[in-house]
């Protein structure tokens, strides 16, 4: 089996982190309509954020073929507690991985990646949230629980995507 290839993405990847993200929420039981509203949104979100750098994408290629993808948001943020110093969080988004490259360390490799990159840019605290296929790659990471909640504004509580 031809090792893993790791590639930084760019905006012509677009479409790419678009599908992986799809397939990410179509495993954590999202409904099409709800991903047919937010792919042109996302796309247009998405496109900017990678060209200013506030984005950092990277995807995983197995024989030439896309089997794996993760992405990392630089925040904006005030000082806090877990970061007293450096305003800044690296939020952890769009971990995907193809169903047959689970199992392999794939996940592990790009959460690794993720880290490493936030780290060299001065980066010292980051989150994600955790789908529940997710979860234990992460706590095996030594990623832990915080006490975040979130509320939907626009009256969609009791979906799937709340557990997200």
């Amino acid at each position: 089996m031809a090792e893993l290839v790791t590639r930084r993405m760019t905006v012509d990847d677009v479409e790419l982190i678009r599908l992986q993200r799809e397939r990410m929420f179509q495993n954590n039981g999202i409904d099409a309509g709800t991903l047919e509203t937010m792919r042109a949104p996302f796309a247009a979100w998405l496109r900017p954020k990678i060209e200013d750098g506030t984005y950092l994408g990277w995807a995983m290629e197995r024989d030439g073929v896309v089997v794996a993808g993760a992405g990392v948001m630089i925040l904006d943020w005030p000082p806090h507690p877990q970061h007293p110093t450096d305003g800044r969080r690296a939020y952890v988004l769009n971990v995907y991985v193809a169903p047959e490259e689970r199992g392999r360390g794939t996940a592990k490799a790009l959460m690794e990646l993720a880290e490493a990159e936030s780290r060299k840019l001065g980066i010292d605290y980051a989150v994600l949230h955790a789908s529940p296929m997710g979860r234990p790659v992460y706590e095996r990471s030594g990623w832990k629980s915080t006490n975040e909640m979130a509320k939907s504004l626009v009256g969609r509580l009791g979906t799937p995507a709340d557990s997200l």
